[in-house]
């Protein structure tokens, strides 16, 4: 099927957002991304969208993930849309995955769309259509936006639950920094895992929620099949434009201040932070080496370290590292030769990984893997899949993890304050407010009455 192409414009960008994803949800697969005007990670698109499915690609066996991939697009180089799980890291390295997965996606899927819907900043519209000729959807579309979203987000609240509790948690972070101290690693990404069990919700209406909230610059609703994935991220995890690659690694969280005077004071504490910023120089380190596999000699650069950056409920540390991909790679083996990203492994990355896998207990899945697009020029652009809400929609089991970078002078009790805020759009967005309101290492979870 040869798609036909038209350009558009529109006045209203959050208004045509809004038809578009409702108009997008209603297919599927579909996968939505959306930058919400943010401009210190600038992308090409305001919102891209691609919708229904001409070809799929499913892995759920490591192997060959990362050849089915490229020979997949090699059949018919075009638009792309799909993600890539964590676990893949046992084929990258000599790893394995032993924790139960409660959602089930596949390791690796992408699908070759029959719509494919780009918002550019200034306006324009530009409709790839397989099937009806572009200005029927850019009218099917325009309605939408004369009718009101969904409201409803579930019909009772869910319970949501630890996987680890609190003390072990503890404990955990006290074990990992005995293996720093040991000279096993310098650094490692240690997650937990909320859950909540027979959950019946909306998700396209709680993405609509969780997106209002977080105004993330890498956000995503992504469904396969009965599998959802409603992502606030903030993180890019590697761009490819034409020869240049860029990876912009997070590490170095704060809170945001009730007021200017706050704000200003935490923004400049998280600066000076000797803390964050060696969490922050360990992965940019360990992401030029990343880089350097793909591109040319002496290309990886940094342009920006230590950049400080204001999120709807916290302050990031991001740093930015770019090179020159070498002539003759492709851009899977780019993805491959840097996955998984070092802001969710650690360093060293094989080992962190080792030490990931026996302290953490969730299988990750899709968070901390990168949901995104490929052109039909092989250039992309994936994020790092964390402030998310992972949903099976089967089983009705809905999942999220929150993590940090444990080193040799972290606070345990401070760590899992941190994961608290990290999660705070995703516990409001699930009515967990009280949960929130005075975040402690001492809280235990309790079901809502």
């Amino acid at each position: 099927m040869k798609a036909e192409s038209a350009i558009f414009r529109v006045s209203d960008l959050d208004l045509w957002k809004r038809a578009a994803f409702q108009w997008a949800a209603a297919h599927s697969p579909v996968c939505y991304l959306d930058s919400n005007h943010h401009k210190v990670q600038p992308g090409t698109y305001e919102c891209l969208i691609g919708v229904g499915s001409a070809r799929r690609l499913a892995v759920y066996d490591t192997g060959s993930a990362f050849s089915s991939w490229k020979s997949f697009w090699e059949e018919s180089p075009g638009w792309l849309f799909g993600h890539l799980s964590y676990d893949l890291k046992n084929e990258v390295e000599q790893l394995g995955s032993r924790h139960s997965d409660g959602i089930g996606f596949p390791l690796l899927h992408f699908f070759d769309p029959i719509y494919v819907v780009a918002l550019f900043p200034d306006g324009r519209v530009e409709i790839f259509s397989r099937k009806e000729p572009p200005g029927a959807i850019f009218e099917a579309i325009q309605r939408e936006a004369r009718i009101p979203a969904p409201t409803s987000l579930f019909k009772e609240r869910p319970y949501i639950q630890a996987r680890i509790p609190a003390g072990e948690y503890l404990e955990k972070v006290h074990a990992l920094q005995g293996h720093i101290l040991e000279g096993d690693i310098y650094e490692a990404n240690f997650c937990q895992e909320f859950f909540a069990e027979n959950c019946a919700l909306n998700p396209q209406a709680l993405f609509s929620r969780l997106n209002l909230l977080a105004r993330a610059p890498f956000s995503a609703y992504y469904q396969v099949d009965d599998r959802y994935l409603l992502c606030a991220s903030p993180e890019r995890f590697l761009k490819k434009t034409g020869s240049q690659l860029v990876s912009q690694p997070i590490k170095g969280t704060i809170h945001r201040g009730r007021d200017a005077e706050e704000d200003l004071a935490l923004r400049n504490q998280l600066f000076h932070s000797e803390k964050d910023r060696a969490e922050n120089v360990m992965i940019v380190d360990l992401v030029r080496n990343d880089l350097a596999r793909s591109c040319r000699p002496g290309s990886v650069q940094v342009p920006e370290l230590f950049g400080i950056y204001p999120f709807a409920q916290v302050f990031q540390m991001i740093s930015t590292v770019e090179g020159t991909l070498r002539e003759g790679v492709s851009f899977v083996d780019a993805i491959r030769q840097a996955f998984p990203m070092g802001s969710m492994t650690g360093a060293p990355k094989v080992k962190a990984m080792e030490l990931i896998e026996q302290y953490e207990e969730s299988r990750r899945g899709l968070y901390s893997g990168a949901v995104g697009y490929v052109t039909p020029e092989g250039d992309f652009d994936f994020n790092v899949v964390i402030r998310s809400l992972l949903y099976n929609q089967t089983n009705k089991y809905l999942s999220f993890q929150v993590g940090g970078a444990i080193v040799y002078d972290s606070v345990p009790e401070q760590e899992y304050e941190e994961c608290w805020w990290k999660a705070r759009a995703l516990l409001t967005v699930l009515g967990q407010d009280e949960r929130i309101s005075n975040p402690s290492f001492s809280r235990s979870f309790q079901k809502p009455g």
